[in-house]
């Protein structure tokens, strides 16, 4: 039971929810039934159908509209006095500011991508709001997400209910787009043989699709882009044709017992198949539910039980992974995924909301003795599932409240101003609306404020090289870098270097920076930190039974402790008394995946207090 100290914190507490997805809908519903009166949350996403098996504030009638809105009114159904503010927006909008954030008395974030994540986390520090970050991962957050996809979509739309809402039906918005992509391709075409609409199916799904997919360029500015396969690309036409007619004596009169694999001549179900591999079977289990179960066929469901459902899962889901550079597994691993992983997401989303709502309790109540970081094991070490760790002391390398600055390796005389915004700037700093100044002069700006001259200059300087700029940068130059909407400005040094490694350093630039400790630097490189110290009260599980889903299916899901800079207890980590062999290697893998994140979450610092606004002079 809630003490009344703690009823009266809740009741009066004004808190911002960022994510409305896996997490968010679970942890908007504890909070409800928390006794939480005034919530506000912000999303910018809309349902889909491969949502409904684990955010189950949502049904199949609201596919298509608001995340924040439609979770909204669910919790309302059953807490219809309590006020929850939903806004079906980008949490990176310029509406959502340092002002904004600094009415809420706690931030508690279930996002799914660090961008938005180290968004939050600056303004939070800039408004001296507590955030609390939660994430969840396993299988690194990636095949079991394929296996959905080809189970939850794929096996779905071929082989189950033909009128069900599906989101594999991606339509190009080009009008001029071939008639082949404007109307349902998965239907089969009268007279069309087999073999014809498998290879139309494998195009579709496994190429077109990422083709559309890759044409959002915003989508992989800073994530590895997927390879479009098509059927050409992988297996010879001839080789489809005579697919599995050399081992017609495998196949079985027996419907259940059907099994491309048999027809395959593949025997160990603990084989990891190649993609030409995959890409067989996947024709094989297609041809064979026309042949032998075509009676089935627009009444089937997945059933881990049914050997050919398995096969066909298990060559998609490998299909997909290999366009998406993510390693394949074997059917007897897909199968355990596939048979899962519906109960295990939610449960794990159901603990972690549960354990966020604990520590925002906590917040309200100044409790910063009792703060914890809390992993959901995969592995329970002494029967514990839940580890809690105390929080991290404050990060030294951390750029968002230091004062140290950067440095950059780059050849001024070859790299563009354009260059330096958008892999530096951007990319790796992670601003939103940025401005470059080099002392007192202005090199770049955003703004609608700006007027056509000054706008068209601005782009003038974006293509010059940073040593040809009006106020040229060159080895030994600082600038100072700021996002006036995250209330967030660093320096850096310019150090000038003439070549680099293609294949190691692709960008043509590094970026690095430094913790001085007594008698110790430790060097970080590319935007990573290779500090084990956090500001963050952060909630995590590894359990890789138990999986967040709320990204795409083609996007890791990242771990990142965020910061609450008002909290410092002066401690450092301390774990529980156990000694490092009882502790699980995958939680000792994840600990070292969270410290060593190429992206870094700590490469930031706030702006000082001593830059003077009006020293700046824009360059004509």
């Amino acid at each position: 039971m809630a003490s009344e100290q703690q009823l009266s914190a809740i009741k009066g507490a004004k808190v911002l929810m960022v994510g409305a997805g896996g997490i968010g809908c679970e942890l908007l519903k504890t909070l409800a039934l928390s006794g939480f009166q005034d919530i506000h949350i912000i999303d910018m996403d809309t349902i889909e159908v491969s949502n409904l098996n684990r955010q189950f504030l949502f049904r199949k009638s609201h596919v298509g509209q608001s995340k924040a809105k439609v979770a909204r009114d669910a919790v309302l159904r059953f807490r219809p006095h309590i006020s929850i503010t939903p806004y079906h927006a980008n949490v990176k909008d310029s509406d959502f500011n340092v002002d904004f954030f600094k009415q809420f008395n706690v931030v508690l974030n279930g996002l799914d991508n660090l961008d938005a994540r180290r968004h939050v986390n600056r303004l939070c520090l800039a408004g001296g709001v507590p955030l609390i970050e939660s994430g969840t991962t396993g299988f690194l957050g990636q095949f079991v997400h394929c296996i959905v996809w080809a189970k939850d979509l794929l096996f779905a739309k071929l082989f189950g209910d033909k009128n069900q809402d599906n989101d594999l039906n991606v339509r190009s918005s080009d009008a001029t787009s071939s008639s082949e992509h404007a109307e349902d391709v998965f239907e089969r075409k009268k007279d069309e043989d087999i073999e014809q609409y498998g290879r139309r199916i494998y195009d579709h799904v496994f190429g077109y699709n990422i083709e559309v997919a890759l044409s959002n360029e915003e989508t992989w500015k800073n994530r590895a882009r997927p390879k479009p396969l098509y059927i050409r690309d992988v297996l010879p036409i001839e080789l489809i044709q005579q697919n599995g007619n050399a081992d017609k004596s495998f196949v079985a009169d027996d419907s259940s017992s059907v099994s491309a694999m048999a027809s395959l001549g593949l025997k160990n179900p603990q084989d990891i198949w190649s993609l030409r591999e995959n890409s067989r079977v996947f024709f094989e289990a297609l041809r064979l539910f026309f042949v032998k179960r075509e009676k089935e066929i627009g009444n089937l469901s997945f059933d881990k039980d049914d050997q050919l459902a398995v096969e066909f899962v298990t060559a998609a889901a490998n299909i997909r992974a290999a366009s998406f550079g993510i390693p394949l597994h074997s059917l007897f691993e897909a199968k355990g995924i596939a048979g899962n992983i519906v109960h295990a997401v939610a449960t794990t989303n159901a603990i972690i909301a549960g354990l966020i709502v604990i520590e925002a309790i906590k917040v309200l109540q100044n409790d910063a003795n009792n703060y914890r970081m809390t992993y959901c094991l995969e592995h329970p070490s002494r029967k514990m599932l839940l580890m809690p760790v105390e929080p991290f002391e404050p990060n030294k390398s951390c750029y968002v409240c230091s004062e140290t600055p950067l440095l950059l390796e780059v050849n001024t005389s070859r790299s563009k101003l354009r260059d330096f915004i958008e892999k530096i700037v951007k990319a790796k700093l992670g601003m939103s609306f940025p401005l470059v100044m080099h002392g007192p002069d202005l090199l770049y700006e955003v703004g609608d404020d700006l007027e056509e001259d000054m706008v068209a200059n601005y782009e003038a300087n974006l293509e010059k090289v940073l040593s040809e700029l009006p106020s040229p940068v060159s080895g030994g130059t600082i600038l100072t870098v700021e996002d006036l909407q995250q209330d967030l400005s660093c320096n850096i040094n310019i150090k000038h270097r003439e070549d680099f490694d293609e294949e190691k350093e692709p960008d043509g630039m590094v970026l690095s920076g430094w913790t001085k400790e007594k008698d110790k630097t430790t060097s970080t490189e590319n935007g990573a930190s290779t500090s084990n110290a956090s500001e963050a009260v952060s909630l995590e599980t590894n359990a890789s039974e138990a999986v967040s889903l709320e990204t795409k299916e083609d996007s890791d899901i990242e771990i990142v402790p965020t910061g609450i800079e008002s909290v410092d207890t002066g401690k450092k980590r301390k774990l529980p008394e156990m000694s490092d062999a009882t502790i699980p290697d995958s939680s000792k893998n994840e600990l070292h995946e969270i410290d060593d994140d190429d992206d870094g979450d700590d490469l930031f610092m706030l702006d000082d207090g001593n830059s003077d606004g009006s020293k700046k002079k824009r360059l004509q």
